[in-house]
């Protein structure tokens, strides 16, 4: 049977990595073993090590200082998880990654060079409003209606257009998921969505 690939695509407040989560033990109850891919579990592994070769030392300082990290250097880190992460037999879950078109157009490649010809993408949607009541329900303190605001916006104008990337595009197919609904909904919808 071929290894699924998948692609998790959510506003944040959309409960992407909850239901990334979710499906990852479904899988493995089902005996499947998947590898997760997530950029903000890299980044923070970087900012976390002691490394000190060029490319450690430069991400570190973009992240500390607060800027973005290139389509070039994430490309090159996701490369990097999935070389030493992926066997040809396991599946794999991208979480935070396309997010934007070059980084989309990289993922095309690079995915095919790993022979996977059927990617699913699920994209859980969530208005603005609920994705902006969740985020202040959490009261995390960089969580401003402004700073939201401007996160809701690089996702609106970078993110989804990564996704849209890939809606004619063959072997791909989006699995569009009403957010709105309670976690285990959620969950069952996907699991509908997927064919499991």
């Amino acid at each position: 049977m071929e290894p699924n690939t998948f692609v998790f695509f959510g506003i944040v407040g959309s409960g992407k990595g909850t239901q990334v989560k979710l499906l990852q033990e479904f899988l493995q109850k089902a005996g499947k073993v998947s590898v997760y891919i997530g950029t903000g579990e890299i980044f923070r592994k970087i900012v976390e090590s002691s490394g000190s070769n060029p490319d450690t030392l430069m991400v570190k300082d973009l992240l500390n200082s607060g800027r973005l990290i290139s389509d070039e250097m994430t490309n090159k880190l996701v490369t990097n998880a999935v070389e030493s992460e992926l066997l040809p037999e396991k599946d794999i879950v991208f979480d935070g990654y396309p997010r934007t078109i070059p980084q989309a157009e990289y993922f095309r490649d690079m995915i095919k060079s790993h022979n996977r010809k059927e990617i699913k993408i699920v994209y859980i949607e969530l208005s603005e409003n609920e994705a902006m009541r969740r985020n202040l329900l959490r009261g995390r303190q960089d969580d401003t209606p402004e700073g939201l605001k401007k996160r809701f916006d690089e996702y609106i104008n970078k993110v989804v257009p990564a996704m849209n990337y890939f809606k004619d595009k063959d072997g791909y197919t989006i699995y569009t998921i009403n957010g709105e609904q309670p976690i285990e909904n959620v969950h069952q919808d996907i699991i509908k969505a997927l064919n499991f």
